[in-house]
């Protein structure tokens, strides 16, 4: 009788006809075994066992395989959350998000993140940290405070201070998800200085053109009714009328081209320029252009520059030439006749040395100083006259529209008295410093520092 091993686990999973040709291995043997003589009893137990592991491996083979346990769903991964940092980070307005407990603590108010640009005009270098330290308008600080504890949304308008002098919407609002320890609100700045300005630009230049362009048109209305009565036949009054209204004529020229010119400087004041100027290449172009001014009166220049490409600033180019050119026409203006007028630059000077005394004059005054960051580097540019020299009591006043010195508004010298405030204005935009240093007799120097670019710096 031939030895029988049950069925194993492999077998039972294996495809019906292999089962099939397993169990006739088994019943041919058998049947063949009762042919030729055994017996009888063994043979019919040998066929009961080839049949119920027929059956057996058939049933293995059609029925259903059990079904499959499900995997355990994945457990809900946090969305990361660089991508959306960075999308906050590309964003120009400025972003807070704020978080608070106790209303009462108001060191628990605390900035939970700030964008690149709330970093950058905020000066933020921290992560997270008290709110009071990023922003301290109090009407600010109360706006959030409504969106915190009352759940109100807001806007208020205020301004940043400092040279430039921005203005800004901040809106606050309140954010659903907050737990019973914290409350959060958004914070968001939006920069409102430019549409401010050309509000006031526009008032202040109907108000400077119609008072400054009232003496002019004085004149010239005059002339003109002088020269349609007694003087229509007189050549001589004649020619020396005209000449008078053509010089009012030219008065009224420059005095609505410079109010222009302001206007435009002051609208875009608060953005900083991005181009690069060499200052000493500067002044080689303005020297250069007005020679023949200066051989007309008798003036030589005296330039101490630095080689080309050593006096890289970050700015404009025909804005940095008009700041040349008003301070060395002011400087032609008051040198006597024979006089000289010196022009220096100088770089890679820190905060400390750039706007240092040049000499020993008892007037001296910073007309503009910079908001400058730490380690900036200035190139410095120094015109110098050998005029009357300007009264200390005169000397805050320099650059305000309009004003002129006592004793400078009529004859030879007289001016728009809007050079000093254009340069000014110039200079803040630049990001610089204007110091003027003057004694009566002994003429007046004016300093302008500018930060380098930071490849040369």
């Amino acid at each position: 009788m031939s030895d029988f091993q049950p069925p194993s686990q492999t077998q039972a999973s294996r495809p019906l006809s292999v089962l099939v040709l397993g169990a006739a291995g088994t019943v041919v043997p058998l049947a063949v075994a009762a042919m030729t003589g055994v017996r009888w009893l063994q043979v019919a137990a040998a066929l009961i066992v080839a049949v119920l592991t027929l059956v057996f491996y058939f049933r293995q083979s059609v029925s259903p395989p059990p079904p499959a346990v499900a995997p355990p769903p994945p457990r809900p991964q946090a969305e990361p959350a660089e991508p959306y940092r960075d999308m906050l980070d590309r964003l120009s307005d400025p972003i807070l998000l704020v978080a608070a407990g106790d209303r009462q603590d108001l060191n628990a108010r605390r900035y939970q993140f700030a964008n690149a640009a709330a970093r950058d005009l905020l000066r933020i270098n921290r992560p997270t940290g008290p709110l009071t330290t990023a922003i301290r308008a109090p009407e600010v600080l109360g706006l959030v405070d409504e969106a915190l504890f009352d759940g109100r949304s807001g806007d208020v308008m205020y301004e940043s201070g400092g040279s430039q002098d921005r203005a800004w919407r901040a809106r606050a609002a309140p954010l659903g998800e907050t737990t019973a320890d914290e409350k959060y609100a958004v914070l968001v700045l939006r920069d409102e200085t430019e549409f401010r300005r050309s509000e006031q630009t526009r008032a202040d230049f109907l108000a400077n053109a119609s008072h400054e362009l009232r003496t002019p048109l004085a004149s010239l209305s005059g002339f003109i009714e002088t020269l349609r009565g007694h003087a229509r036949d007189d050549p001589q009054a004649r020619d020396r009328f005209l000449a008078i209204m053509h010089v009012q004529a030219v008065r009224m020229r420059r005095l609505i081209d410079d109010l222009m010119s302001l206007s435009r400087i002051e609208l875009g004041e608060h953005i900083p320029p991005s181009g690069v100027v060499d200052l000493s290449l500067a002044v080689i172009d303005v020297v250069d252009a007005l020679g023949p001014l200066a051989e007309e009166k008798g003036v030589t220049f005296s330039t101490s520059l630095l080689p080309l490409g050593q006096s890289l600033i970050t700015g404009e180019r025909d804005q940095i030439l008009q700041v040349i050119q008003n301070l060395v026409e002011n400087a032609l203006k008051y040198s006597p006749n024979g006089g000289v007028v010196s022009i220096e630059v100088d770089r890679d000077l820190d905060m400390s040395r750039a706007s240092a005394a040049v000499t020993a004059f008892e007037g001296r005054l910073s007309l503009l100083t910079p908001d400058h960051a730490a380690g900036a580097r200035f190139a410095v540019l120094r015109v110098r006259d050998a005029g009357p020299g300007i009264r200390r009591t005169y000397l805050p006043r320099l650059t305000e529209r309009f004003y002129r010195v006592e004793g400078q508004k009529t004859g030879e010298m007289s001016g728009t008295g809007l050079g000093l405030a254009i340069v000014k204005h110039i200079v803040n935009r630049h990001r610089g410093g204007l110091i003027v240093e003057s004694e009566e007799g002994g003429g007046t120097i004016f300093n302008v520092y500018i930060p380098m670019t930071p490849e040369v710096g």
